[in-house]
């Protein structure tokens, strides 16, 4: 069992940066790989950055790639989010989560939120223009 909890969000302007965390409990952290998704009111929820269980692939959707960055620190049980250039689109709820494995995130995996097994209860950004 590997419970979330992320922190991090708030009130930004466009052009600015945040940092999202999502600290995890249980001793098998280091056993899961990590995603962020993001969703918007009143539409899906959609991937946003996937990494591996030992932080040495990642994966991220075009729309934040060369703006975001994911990061990972298994002796602290916590994923990391770094929003850099924010844009009033990247308003949404944001929520991590874990899905257990030893594999690579490679491209076309690790997107599907149906994948996870555990997620967050979200924290909320708002980027004004």
């Amino acid at each position: 069992q590997v419970q979330l909890v992320e922190s991090g969000g708030g009130l930004v302007q466009a052009g600015g940066s945040l940092r999202l965390s999502c600290a995890a409990s249980g001793r098998t952290f280091s056993y899961y790989a990590m995603g962020w998704f993001r969703q918007a009111p009143g539409k899906e929820r959609e991937f946003v950055a996937a990494i591996s269980w030992s932080g040495g692939t990642t994966l991220f959707a075009d729309s934040v790639k060369g703006r975001f960055a994911i990061s990972r620190d298994n002796v602290k049980n916590t994923v990391y989010l770094q929003m850099n250039s924010l844009k009033p689109e990247d308003t949404a709820v944001y929520y991590c989560a874990a899905d257990w494995g030893l594999s690579a995130v490679l491209p076309g995996t690790h997107v599907d939120p149906n994948e996870y097994d555990y997620w967050g209860q979200g924290t909320q950004v708002t980027v004004s223009s």
